[in-house]
C-alpha cells in the first residue's frame, strides 16, 4: 500500500484512530504485563529467601542442623 503523505497514513482512510488505539492498548496492556511480572518475581524471590533462612540451607528444618547417617 501506498500513501500520498504521512497525514494520510496516520489517517488510514478514517480508520487510524481505530488501528492506532488497539496497538496503543496493546503496548499498554504488554507493558503492565511485565511490570506485573517483574513486581510478582521480586515477591517470589524475596519469600523464597526467608523461607530458606527459616529452614534452614540443608532443608532439615533446623537452622544449623547436620545431615546425619
Amino acid at each position: 500500500m501506498q500513501w500520498e503523505s504521512w497525514s494520510a497514513f496516520w489517517d488510514m482512510g478514517g480508520a487510524g484512530f481505530y488501528v492506532w488505539g488497539s496497538y496503543g492498548v496493546t503496548f499498554a496492556v504488554i507493558g503492565l504485563e511485565l511490570v506485573l511480572v517483574l513486581q510478582r518475581r521480586k515477591e517470589t524471590v524475596k519469600r523464597l529467601l526467608r523461607w530458606r533462612r527459616a529452614v534452614g540451607k540443608d532443608g532439615s528444618g533446623r537452622a544449623g542442623a547436620r545431615m546425619e547417617s
